[in-house]
C-alpha cells in the first residue's frame, strides 16, 4: 500500500498537472475564439503551395490572431490546413480564429470592381481595366483571343457596360468576356421582343443602332424619340447624318471641335456621306439604348436637333428643322 504522503503528493501532482492543463486549454480558448478587434484593414495573400505554419505565423504577424501555434495546431487537427485556398484576403473589424480558417477554406478572397458606364468605348473600358490596381502586370486582352466566336471584326459594342466584380488572380481577359457574354444575353433577349417592321437584318444592326442612340441622347426620356427618327430615315433611304459617328470614324485626331472639313471627310463612319447604317457599334450600348433601339417611338419626325440643355428639338420638315437650327444653334 502507497504511504499517505506518497498518495498525497501523487494527488497534488495531478491537481497541478489538471490545473495546468486547464490553464493551457483555457489559454488556447482564448487565442482561438475570443474575438480580435481590428480597426484597419489587414491584407493577406496566400500563394499556392503555402504551407499553415507560414500562413499562421503571417496572421500573428499581422494581428489577425494572437497566437500562430496555436492557430496551426487547431487547424491541423481539424483539417483545414489541407483545405485553404490560395488568393487574397482582407480582415477588418472583429475576427475570431474560427472565422479565419472559414475564410480561408471557403475561398472568400478579396474582392475588386470596375464601373464602366453607357457610352465608353472598348477601349476605354479595357483601358480604364488595366489602370486598375489589380490588373497591374497583366496582358492586355486580345480581341483576336476572346472574340473569335463573336463573327465579328471589330469588338466596339460587344462589352456591356456595367459594374464587374472581380478577384487579384483573375485576368483582364476573364472580366471582358463577362461583359462579352452579358451584352450576349442582354440583346438576345430584347430581340426576341422588338417591335414588328424594323430597318435590321440582324441583332447586330440593333446594336449599332442602341451605341448611335447612346451617344446621341442627353436625356434618358428621349431614347424611343431619337430611335424612331433614326429608323424611319432609315426607312425612307435618307442618310443618318449623326455627328457621333463622324467623330468616331475621326478617331484620336478629333479634337472636340467638329468642322464641316470633318462633316465632308469621307470614312465609313460618316453618315453624312453614306447611307444606312455604319459598319460596326460607335460604342458600348447599355440595355434601355438597346430596347429603344429595337422599340422606337412612333411619330412623324425626320429631324432633332440639340437645344443646349441636354434636350432636343425635333421637327417634321427641313424647313421647321432649320429654324430649330438657327434657333438653338445659330442663336439667330
Amino acid at each position: 500500500m502507497f504511504r499517505k504522503p506518497v498518495v498525497w503528493g501523487l494527488l497534488l501532482l495531478l491537481l497541478i498537472i489538471g490545473s495546468l492543463s486547464y490553464g493551457v486549454w483555457r489559454q488556447a480558448q482564448a487565442w482561438l475564439f475570443e474575438p480580435v478587434e481590428l480597426t484597419q484593414v489587414q491584407h493577406l495573400t496566400i500563394t499556392p503551395g503555402s504551407d499553415m505554419a507560414s500562413i499562421a505565423q503571417q496572421l500573428q504577424d499581422l494581428g489577425v490572431t494572437p497566437n500562430a501555434l496555436a492557430l496551426r495546431y487547431y487547424s491541423r487537427y481539424y483539417g483545414y490546413d489541407q483545405r485553404i485556398k490560395a488568393g487574397e484576403y482582407a480582415f477588418v473589424g472583429e475576427v475570431t480564429a474560427l472565422g479565419v480558417l472559414t475564410k480561408l477554406v471557403t475561398g472568400d478572397v478579396r474582392k475588386y470592381s470596375i464601373t464602366i458606364p453607357e457610352g465608353h468605348t472598348y477601349g476605354q473600358f479595357v483601358h480604364a481595366l488595366m489602370q486598375h490596381p489589380a490588373m497591374q502586370g497583366k496582358s492586355e486582352p486580345l480581341f483576336s483571343q476572346w472574340g473569335k466566336a463573336s463573327g465579328h471584326s471589330s469588338p466596339e459594342g460587344l462589352l456591356f457596360p456595367s459594374t464587374y466584380v472581380f478577384t487579384r488572380s483573375q485576368l483582364p481577359r476573364e472580366v471582358v468576356q463577362q461583359a462579352w457574354q452579358r451584352q450576349q444575353e442582354v440583346l438576345a433577349d430584347l430581340w426576341l421582343e422588338r417591335a414588328p417592321n424594323l430597318p435590321y437584318k440582324s441583332p447586330y444592326e440593333a446594336l449599332i443602332m442602341a451605341s448611335i442612340i447612346e451617344k446621341e441622347t442627353g436625356l434618358a426620356s428621349e431614347r424611343e424619340a431619337i430611335s424612331g427618327v433614326f429608323v424611319r430615315r432609315l426607312h425612307k433611304g435618307m442618310r443618318l447624318q449623326t455627328d457621333p459617328t463622324v467623330i468616331y470614324g475621326i478617331g484620336a485626331e478629333f479634337d472636340g471641335n467638329l468642322t464641316r472639313a470633318h462633316l465632308r471627310r469621307k470614312t465609313a463612319y460618316n453618315t453624312y456621306m453614306i447611307y444606312g447604317l455604319p459598319p460596326t457599334p460607335i460604342a458600348l450600348p447599355g440595355r434601355a439604348a438597346i430596347a429603344a433601339a429595337l422599340h422606337p417611338a412612333q411619330g412623324k419626325a425626320l429631324y432633332f436637333v440639340a437645344r443646349g440643355d441636354g434636350s432636343h428639338a425635333f421637327a417634321e420638315t427641313l424647313s421647321e428643322h432649320q429654324a430649330n437650327v438657327r434657333k438653338y444653334q445659330l442663336k439667330k
